[in-house]
């Protein structure tokens, strides 16, 4: 088979020593010429896609109520290994749909602030001293006890919050009537 190129002026003969099975060894030989050229890329590529993929830091989302007032935002805490890393805005939230004040968006920096009370503490001889949580609620128990005893129940004023249950507000408002006082209320209300 000859191969010509037809111009104007004539007609001319492209290599005429090239037949079919010449052209295919040709393209065989190229075809694998080329293919072992771009074997090693391929093969790297294909190896890369069946890796997996590296993972990052296993992250647990909590969808949670803000405690700085009693009109509970809502946020969603990031913990990694135990530790609340960032927040993020709850966008569903009925209440504030992902927006915050300033104390709510600062809500982390208190919980992970080194001046944060991490054990019940003592002012003893103008200094601080921890105690053991029985040792500080039998302390506590005591002054209370000693306070009904001095000046009866009513001296004594239950606070609760509106970011407490209802059940947990309807357990606050039997202790205190165990108590032995009315004087219980709900902070909005105060």
């Amino acid at each position: 088979m000859k191969l010509t190129r037809v111009h104007d002026h004539g007609v001319r003969t492209l290599n005429p020593a090239i037949d079919r099975r010449a052209f295919l060894k040709a393209a065989g030989v190229g075809g694998a010429g080329l293919a072992a050229v771009l074997a090693p890329p391929i093969t790297r590529e294909v190896a890369a896609q069946q890796a997996a993929a590296p993972q990052g830091p296993k992250l647990e989302h909590y969808k949670t109520i803000c405690t700085k007032c009693a009109v509970g935002c809502g946020l969603v805490g990031v913990v990694q290994n135990g530790v609340w890393v960032r927040q993020e805005p709850w966008f569903e939230h009925p209440i504030n749909q992902g927006s915050l004040c300033s104390k709510g968006a600062a809500a982390r920096g208190t919980v992970i602030s080194e001046k944060r009370l991490r054990y019940p503490m003592k002012l003893a001889g103008g200094k601080w001293q921890r105690l053991s949580w029985d040792q500080a609620l039998s302390e506590v128990s005591a002054k209370l006890l000693e306070l009904r005893k001095k000046h009866g129940p009513d001296t004594l004023h239950i606070n609760f919050s509106a970011h407490q249950s209802n059940e947990n507000g309807y357990a606050i408002r039997k202790w205190a009537a165990m108590w032995g006082t009315n004087n219980a209320d709900f902070q909005a209300r105060i």
